[in-house]
């Protein structure tokens, strides 16, 4: 008796993943370590100096923390409400934040009281900073203002009230120490200059922007909002460079890398994109668990903290490049430890010993093997095989065909299983690969269950996408000829005019051959 022969299944190409410098280096971070915080997290900003602590902003709190700590090292929570938009100063040694009672207050990182308090605003305060010269403060809030404050003194220097919407974002230049920018929900970035009473550029983004970026060449500005991430040259008066649209939802947050040549995007699509400031095309992506609010990378691109809207904390650091030296510098076994043996030519009185090679066969092939067709299929229609791996489902659903046991295992079904099938068969007939198997069970199944249609809606509904999902195949295939209809017309056009200009050109060769001999 032939021993059994285990079911044959089509080996599909895949595409490999396209490797590049940029997969290798944003892919070199540890295992992300995860920090609850106490609400969402609408700011994360890391000290410009060493040892390079980050602020994080989430409720009513302001936590410290260290780059490798799991525990905050120090808190300021004199707030009554939400805090908003903590940001250190050049130094590292003065934190300034907006709070929800519309108060702008400075900490010393040294203490827990505030230094100063600034008051004001009507309403609350969501996007403070410091501009370059360290003494003064910017800020924007919810009652459409954009204000300077002087920190000496801590009285307010200028007010201006041009935006017409909530102002949720804000930067200041390191070039010029008297330049900020705030972007509103109005669709308004506006960039002041402290000397001025009004604004000296606006820019219409389009939608409500919820983050603004200035290049560190104070030269470029970065917006976000809605789904679009813009690129504006201030320098040209406020002229798009390119407009960006790699996100499905709204883009909440930017950042620049240490040396400025690439640029992050948060989403509330649970995604960060990693664009090249040279071409602006997405180089890497990162995936979260949920929706982003903020972002921040450490100086050399050592730590990158994600803020999420469950109040999560995503640390990751990046993997010591001492372990990978070490790794390299391993002892590997000598060259001749591979190579022996393998030329060797058994002689003639040399007696080969074969070991016996054992095949596990897999579920479906036992049960084809003892010929229970109906089990087979069941294997195959579990879910790891047919969501994960169709073509062996319809590998053996082929080799039923063949012998002739296909239909008598598509029978007898209950409600659950013709469901099941049904959907299998509506998703994947359209795919070239399995159209010629899955096309003659869907034959099979109509032919076997039509009289039991109107008995079930589950099932009925099934019938339907079967019969929409092949109606739109037969659409597109007519489409598809039509085109190709109308490029083998051009094609034959293309060619005719070939052969016709190459026939004239041999006729006027022979011609002038001709008139040359007689001239002779």
């Amino acid at each position: 008796m032939a021993t059994y022969k285990p079911v044959v299944v089509q080996a599909i190409p895949k595409l490999g993943e396209r490797i590049t410098q940029d997969t290798l280096y944003w892919r070199g971070y540890k295992t992300p370590v995860q920090i609850k915080e106490f609400g969402a997290v609408n700011k994360i900003d890391f000290s410009p100096v060493s040892p390079y602590n980050y602020a994080v902003t989430a409720s009513s709190r302001i936590h410290i923390y260290g780059r490798y700590s799991q525990e905050p090292i120090k808190t300021f929570s004199r707030f009554k409400d939400a805090a908003y938009c903590a940001t250190y100063r050049d130094d590292g040694n003065l934190l300034v934040a907006g709070s929800e009672e519309g108060s702008i207050r400075l900490f010393d990182l040294s203490g827990r009281a505030p230094l100063r308090q600034f008051d004001g605003p009507t309403k609350a305060v969501h996007v403070v900073g410091f501009l370059s010269d360290k003494y003064r403060i910017f800020s924007g809030g919810d009652d459409y203002s954009s204000n300077l404050w002087d920190i000496p003194s801590g009285t307010e220097i200028v007010s201006y009230n041009e935006h017409t919407d909530y102002v949720r974002c804000g930067c200041a230049s390191k070039v010029n120490a008297d330049v900020f920018i705030t972007g509103s929900y109005d669709h308004t970035v506006k960039l002041f200059d402290a000397r001025t009473e009004s604004s000296v550029m606006t820019i219409e983004h389009g939608h409500p922007v919820e983050s603004v970026l200035l290049f560190p060449s104070g030269g470029l500005l970065v917006s976000a909002g809605g789904r679009y991430v813009k690129v504006w040259d201030v320098l040209k008066g406020g002229q798009l460079l390119v407009s960006l649209k790699n996100h499905h939802k709204t883009v909440t947050c930017l950042c620049l890398n240490s040396s400025g040549q690439r640029l992050l995007s948060g989403s509330l699509d649970r995604h960060v994109k990693v664009y090249s400031t040279t071409s602006y095309k997405v180089v890497h992506s990162f995936n979260y668990a949920t929706s982003i609010l903020s972002l921040a990378l450490s100086p050399e691109d050592e730590t990158i903290v994600v803020g999420m809207t469950n109040g999560v904390l995503n640390v990751k650091h990046r993997k010591p490049e001492e372990r990978k030296e070490n790794s390299q510098k391993k002892k590997q076994p000598a060259y001749r430890t591979y190579v022996k043996g393998r030329t060797y030519v058994p002689k003639q009185e040399d007696f080969c010993v074969s070991k016996p090679v054992k095949h596990v066969l897999r579920k479906y092939d036992k049960m084809l093997k003892s010929f229970q067709s109906s089990k087979a299929l069941d294997a195959v229609l579990e879910p790891p095989i047919r969501l994960y791996t169709p073509e062996v489902t319809v590998a053996v659903m082929q080799e039923l065909h063949r012998r002739g046991t296909l239909r008598s295992a598509l029978a007898g079904r209950d409600e659950k299983q013709i469901n099941l099938l049904l959907t299998f068969v509506a998703r994947r007939v359209i795919e070239p690969r399995f159209t010629p198997v899955l096309v003659t069970v869907a034959d099979m199944i109509t032919d076997i269950y039509q009289p039991v249609v109107g008995q079930s809606a589950i099932v009925d509904r099934q019938f339907v996408k079967l019969q929409e999902a092949i109606g739109k195949e037969i659409d597109y295939q007519e489409e598809l000829l039509e085109v190709l209809g109308m490029m083998d017309t051009l094609f034959a056009t293309f060619t005719k005019k070939t052969a016709t200009y190459a026939e004239e050109k041999k006729s006027n060769g022979l011609t002038d051959t001709i008139e040359t001999n007689m001239n002779n």
